[in-house]
């Protein structure tokens, strides 16, 4: 494991620290290489931040359970105070973190690091980083997988000071994906999401013959768990509810028709859209579109299984939903940003001429209803 205090970025050794240089072991604890208790001062780009995702950022190879563990003993405090995990750390504060004791044990059984990956740039300055996700990728690590973007990218850029998502993508979806390089950033643009003055446009191939008068949908959701018994018991779906329905989340999804075709060797309609969102909830617009009778093509939650089996003989392997545009204002300099990732080339083939024609003469969306 690698020194506790450089991997805190812009935090300042306190005197205890001094007299027991990182990497030292106590005579009683083999394998651990934190044996003194350790004075940290946030800096200003950490302000605002939960106490736990700081420390699971830079306790690097520290098991989430210790850490929680020396929180609720209050072996972690904060000017000298207790706190909780989800304290919000501010710049100055100081932190006291104890000894951290992992036995050899613990050591060769926790998780490894996740394997160094960059992925295509489409936009990078010192606040703000804009990738190309491709599909089959999550952007985080959790349920089930083990690490995504975000964790590659950290790997990859070990001298990164700050790397954190900005929103998230569905793991079969792919395009742009935000990242911050400060947390001044991060805190900017995701108020812009929360206030919807971002612009987002995907792009998705649905099936049959969208209706061109269906333009809005308006459809609140809520989320679910497949019953005991069930394909995928316990696996978390999302459906279209009443507006009384307790957990209703209202969900607003602009439609418009760029093409009608057919995938290369089949004569079923289907239609190319782009799907403008209002509101960012889970799974919206694979509900939304599912809900109105024109599932989107390759969805494996909520299309047809042997409908898939169909289409992955034809060539689609993927759920074909594409964030291609977003709109956003920079957080440094308050200029507006539109980025465009093009269609990845597994989607691009399957794309009649008249489709990409379609495609280049469709507008910028407006940030507005």
């Amino acid at each position: 494991m690698t020194a506790l205090v450089k991997n805190i970025i812009g935090a300042k050794q306190g005197p205890a620290a001094a007299r027991n240089p990182a990497g030292s072991k106590a005579p009683d604890e083999a394998g651990a290489p934190h044996s003194a208790i350790r004075f940290l001062t946030v800096d200003a780009e950490s302000a605002g931040q939960r106490l736990d995702n700081f420390l699971f950022r830079h306790l690097k190879g520290v098991p989430k359970t210790h850490v929680y563990r020396i929180i609720r003993s209050g072996e972690v405090r904060i000017n000298k105070g207790r706190v909780q995990a989800e304290t919000r750390i501010e710049a100055g504060d100081v932190l006291r973190l104890p000894p951290i004791r992992i036995s050899e044990r613990a050591e060769e059984g926790a998780t490894p690091p996740a394997p160094a990956r960059e992925f295509p740039v489409l936009l990078e300055d010192d606040a703000v980083l804009a990738v190309d996700k491709p599909a089959g990728v999550a952007v985080h690590g959790g349920s089930g997988v083990s690490f995504g973007v975000i964790e590659q990218l950290r790997t990859a850029r070990p001298g990164a000071k700050f790397l954190e998502l900005v929103h998230r993508l569905d793991r079969e979806t792919s395009g742009i994906l935000l990242v911050a390089k400060k947390r001044s950033a991060l805190v900017a643009l995701q108020d812009q999401f929360r206030e919807r003055e971002t612009g987002k446009t995907y792009l998705a191939l649905v099936e049959g013959d969208w209706p061109a008068n269906k333009k809005v949908l308006d459809a609140p959701l809520a989320r679910y768990l497949l019953p005991d018994g069930s394909a995928g018991a316990g696996e978390r779906r999302v459906r279209v509810v009443a507006k009384d329905h307790p957990d209703a989340m209202r969900a607003v999804t602009l439609v418009r028709v760029l093409a009608r075709l057919s995938l290369p060797g089949e004569s079923a309609p289907m239609s190319l859209l782009a799907v403008t969102i209002k509101t960012g909830r889970t799974h919206q617009i694979r509900v939304h579109l599912a809900s109105a009778g024109h599932p989107i093509a390759g969805d494996d939650k909520y299309g047809e299984a042997g409908r898939q089996r169909a289409l992955h003989k034809l060539g689609l392997r993927r759920m074909f939903l594409h964030a291609w545009r977003l709109q956003f204002n920079h957080p440094a300099s308050g200029e507006r940003v539109a980025l465009q990732a093009g269609l990845p080339p597994e989607l691009l083939t399957l794309m009649p001429p008249a489709a990409l024609e379609a495609m280049t003469q469709h507008p910028t969306s407006k940030v507005h209803d």
